[in-house]
């Protein structure tokens, strides 16, 4: 159990506790400093760095960042597991009034190269290991920017804590103001290529703050974070609750399964977030990984199938765990209440914030012309919140066309039932979820129909054992081709990141079409032999 000692405050209490502040992510560390500034914040690979130190070293790399020219406004990308620096560099960046853009460290250097010409860098600060990458995706892509390593310098690369000669002698005071863009997130559309969602420096603050409310956070809590911060769940609640709560993040490069009970009970974590490929991977390990006497009282997951709720409850001792709903548009809109009712299967009620006189997530559910649904009834969710998204990066017309009149159009099919619950049905995006990533079908659409020997693709998402989706690829082939599932899975591993390869393959003799002749999918995922007919990969795999 957990070897806290001072009694429990409310969320509202918990953030009380410390001065107010302008709503910048600069003003938001500083006043968390509270009475005691050395004490644990961040820990990363088991190094511990205090408040105090940590605002000494966004300090230095805002020296380093102006010496290279950064000013307000700029773009300078991350592209990493997660590190100790990569939270630095984001506060320094949002110091200076310049803006983070997050990359999968798993990207080739294609997809890559796209987020990085489309956001406009001037600088890239990346793994050792991602350099090569991110080298020929500018190169490719014809930019001049910088690069940095994380680490030590490699080669002719500067490490990232290396401050040049021409760097000011101190940090220069706070340019960034609350409404700053401070971070462009990419994720997969329907129309194939990602979309840079933005988001300012109050939004952050705020999602920090809400997620006190979702986990009553304490300031001596202890954060676990195994969650990638090039993602939303990663960057605007474990991170951000952290600094809300006064708390302590402790920093994982990465989940790793038979690591993650050590890790818990070394780290003296109270929290985690996961996601449901995370919770079915845990609840099905062997229990001799398993650490009893643990810290862990809390879990946020999205989603959280029964099976995973009852392990984690039942055999793992953790006793409250918490389903939630948003997407890097909408951080944190829905979730079971900490302190009411929770509905297992549910995505919960509309989000709250710890202080009731603000105004936050609103959610309806409505038809195709926009009117409410009554209780019981499948339409699309909409949500309006304070922390939307302030738009599509360089893309005005996909921007207007997320909202109605101030409502975001989330694309996803829920039901709500006459207390307020929201429960999911299905998506009606081109979006496929599996391992926590929102993978573009019409991305994978692409990739696959530009093999030479293959008429029409079209990829769809299946349900998966680990929760989420697995990726089917439905191929009509050109004819006197002899191309094999194998064949196409070499070629997808040529041009796609790893979660974005497909598990299985079915050749078909036709895809069913639309009135208009476009790919129905929904017929196919409405094709209750499909998965049985498809050749699966993974089983390709095992036999060498």
């Amino acid at each position: 159990m957990s070897d806290r000692s001072p009694p429990e405050r409310s969320p509202l209490e918990t953030l009380s506790f410390f001065p107010p502040h302008d709503g910048t992510l600069w003003a938001f560390l500083e006043s968390r400093q509270g009475p005691d500034p050395d004490r644990p914040f961040l820990i990363f690979n088991d190094v511990a760095t205090s408040w105090r130190q940590f605002q000494g070293a966004v300090e230095q790399t805002v020296r380093m960042l102006r010496g290279r020219g950064v000013e307000r406004g700029d773009r300078v990308a991350a592209m990493a597991a997660n590190c100790a620096d990569y939270v630095v560099l984001f506060f320094a960046l949002a110091r200076i009034g310049a803006i983070l853009v997050p990359v999968n460290p798993d990207f080739g250097a294609g997809e890559a190269g796209y987020i990085l010409a489309h956001a406009g860098v001037s600088g890239v600060v990346c793994a050792p290991a991602s350099l090569p990458v991110v080298r020929r995706a500018a190169a490719d892509e014809g930019l001049a920017v910088w690069f940095l390593v994380f680490g030590a310098a490699v080669d002719d690369v500067p490490g990232f804590s290396e401050v040049p000669d021409n760097a000011p002698p101190r940090a220069a005071p706070a340019a960034g103001t609350a409404d700053d863009i401070c971070l462009i997130m990419y994720t997969s559309g329907t129309t194939g290529f990602p979309k840079g969602v933005t988001h300012s420096q109050g939004n952050f603050v705020m999602a920090g703050e809400a997620f006190v409310e979702r986990m009553h956070l304490q300031t001596q809590d202890r954060l676990l974070c195994i969650l990638p911060l090039f993602h939303i769940n990663g960057l605007f609640y474990s991170l951000g609750g952290a600094v809300a709560a006064g708390a302590t993040l402790i920093l994982a490069p990465r989940f790793s399964a038979s690591g993650f009970w050590p890790l818990v009970s070394r780290s003296r974590a109270t929290e985690v977030n996961i996601i449901a490929a995370i919770g079915t991977i845990l609840a099905r390990r062997p229990r001799e990984e398993f650490v009893p006497g643990h810290g862990l009282v809390k879990v946020y997951g999205a989603p959280v199938t029964a099976e995973i709720a009852e392990v984690f409850i039942r055999d793992f001792g953790v006793h409250h765990v918490i389903e939630g709903y948003g997407m890097t548009e909408i951080p944190g809109a829905c979730n079971l209440p900490f302190d009411g009712e929770r509905r297992i299967g549910s995505m919960g009620v509309a989000a709250r914030h710890p202080d009731p006189a603000v105004r936050f997530s609103e959610l309806r559910v409505a038809d195709d012309e926009g009117r409410d649904l009554p209780p019981g009834q499948v339409g699309e969710l909409l949500v309006r919140t304070p922390i939307v998204m302030k738009g599509y990066y360089r893309d005005p017309d996909q921007t207007r066309a997320a909202f109605r009149d101030g409502w975001f159009l989330t694309g996803d099919l829920v039901r709500r039932d006459a207390d307020g619950y929201h429960y999911f049905v299905a998506r009606r995006k081109d979006i496929i979820r599996r391992r926590g990533e929102n993978i573009s079908g019409a991305e994978l659409d692409r990739v696959v129909g530009a093999h030479p020997d293959v008429a029409q693709a079209a990829a769809i998402g299946v349900a998966s054992d680990l929760g989420e989706e697995d990726i089917l690829v439905a191929v009509v082939l050109k004819d006197g081709s002899r191309l094999t599932a194998r064949d196409l899975q070499k070629w997808c591993a040529t041009s796609l990141s790893s979660v974005k390869c497909p598990r299985y393959v079915a050749f078909l003799d036709a895809l069913p079409q639309t009135p208009t002749f476009r790919v129905a999918k929904f017929k196919l995922k409405q094709d209750p032999d499909l998965r049985a007919r498809a050749v699966d990969l993974t089983l390709l795999d095992e036999e060498g």
